[in-house]
């Protein structure tokens, strides 16, 4: 079990690699507004200060941010982060990844505030976390700032849905519980996708901060807004404890001291905070990942006998083949093309559009005999052409002299130019015919000659 998330994570990594997701990976993505404490949430996770912080929207791209314990493999304190794209370079300077990250979002998206769907994966190495993948996206946000676009809420929005909307994926829905839950941006998103709260886990930050005489027991109970994988509460790190240089590991110890004398909370205090969220987005992605292998693992058969069958279709290696086998294997494609070709304007090629359209020969005969010879009827020979303009050209041919017969040079003359208004139809003939012949060469591609 403790291996599946590694798993998927290499399989994130190949797809982040190709540019693209074919399966719908099993994976936790983290929503919430901009205000929220969702930065605070991954940070206590870790462990570590390493997300870039400031005024405005600091995240502006997706973090898919993995996990893994090293626990019983490296020095016992050792920790460091990797990022897919400097692949063999260790960070051991988590200010230097909150840099990297800054440098990397302001690389693809400039530095006024602009977002991109395009993910940027870490990887953290470390002895004090559970194996994990959290996606962090952009926090959602109302007013746009430097230049932004005016829809800039309907762009993280959209990105947000864009991620939630995998049906594999698992939601964690970050709420202040000092703001009305009811009017939760995340909780909203995570509603419009998964309505009945099958796949939705909500984290309520900031108890500590809920005005005196008042807590978030309804909320943690789900009275309010029911989710099946319930809710956890958490005590963020306060701005005076960063200012004061208190770290995270000591923030997480006072935030199970103060569940623990929280005369509403003390009951449930095994149940709430960094520790227990973490073990428990652990065992229900393990959980998750489990139920989707099987489903997963036909995916990838099946696709891996798609392209097996692809492969054969491209014929053999041709790497230990010699001059003269290449040579007669080239000659063999060129033949099996040009047969196939032949075919095709022959009308002996069958087509998958043979009964609801023209093809090769058949639309090249149309092209001929009917648009052309209507494009040459409609014009007229004696359009742009008076009676006075023969008698003038005649006259200009005989010179001095009279004449009995219509000069030859006249006629040459008056024809060329009437002959010259047949040359647009005929042009725009080529073109069609052209146009097909390409269509014909493309659909005449042997697997081979695409490799």
């Amino acid at each position: 079990m403790d291996q599946l998330i590694p798993i998927i994570n290499k399989l994130q990594d190949v797809f982040s690699a190709i540019g693209q997701s074919p399966i719908n990976l099993p994976q936790i993505v983290v929503v919430g507004s901009q205000s929220s404490g969702k930065s605070s949430v991954l940070e206590n996770i870790v462990g570590k200060d390493f997300l870039p912080r400031g005024s405005g929207i600091v995240t502006r791209r997706p973090l898919v941010l993995q996990l893994y314990n090293t626990d019983g493999g490296v020095s016992k304190d050792e920790e460091w982060g990797e990022f897919n794209h400097l692949p063999n370079q260790k960070f051991n300077d988590f200010k230097k990844i909150r840099e990297e990250i800054e440098k990397e979002t302001d690389r693809m998206t400039g530095k006024n505030k602009g977002i991109s769907n395009k993910p940027i994966t870490l990887k953290i190495f470390s002895p004090f976390v559970l194996n994990l993948t959290l996606v962090d996206l952009p926090g959602i946000t109302k007013v746009p700032v430097g230049d932004q676009p005016a829809n800039i809420e309907e762009q993280i929005r959209d990105m947000c849905l864009e991620f939630i909307g995998n049906p594999n994926s698992i939601i964690l829905a970050v709420t202040a519980a000092n703001t009305d839950l009811a009017n939760s941006d995340s909780l909203k998103m995570a509603r419009a996708i998964d309505p009945e709260g099958l796949r939705t886990i909500g984290v309520l930050t900031k108890l500590d901060l809920m005005d005196n005489g008042t807590d978030a027991m309804e909320m943690l109970q789900g009275r309010i807004i029911p989710l099946k994988k319930g809710y956890v509460g958490i005590v963020n790190r306060s701005q005076a404890d960063i200012n004061n240089g208190v770290g995270i590991r000591d923030s997480v110890s006072k935030e199970t001291t103060f569940f623990k004398a929280h005369p509403a909370y003390r009951g449930i205090a095994s149940r709430m905070g960094t520790a227990f969220l973490s073990k428990s987005l652990n065992t229900i992605l393990m959980h998750h990942i489990r139920d989707c292998l099987p489903d997963i693992k036909s995916r990838i058969s099946s696709m891996l006998t798609e392209l097996d069958l692809e492969m054969d279709g491209m014929g053999g290696p041709t790497d230990t083949m010699s001059k003269t086998a290449l040579g007669a294997t080239l000659l063999q494609l060129i033949s099996h093309f040009s047969s196939s070709f032949i075919n095709s304007l022959d009308g002996r090629q069958p087509n998958a559009n043979d009964m609801t359209e023209l093809y090769g020969g058949a639309r090249i005969s149309y092209i001929f005999n009917e648009l052309f010879t209507k494009s040459v009827q409609a014009v007229d020979p004696f359009d742009q052409l008076s009676d006075n303009d023969i008698r003038t050209t005649i006259r200009n041919a005989n010179g001095p002299r009279q004449s009995l017969f219509v000069p030859e040079v006249s006629f040459e003359l008056l024809a060329k130019r009437q002959i010259a208004r047949l040359e647009a139809p005929g042009l725009q003939c080529v073109d069609f015919v052209f146009d097909e012949l390409q269509r014909v060469t493309s659909q005449c591609e042997t697997v081979e000659l695409t490799r």
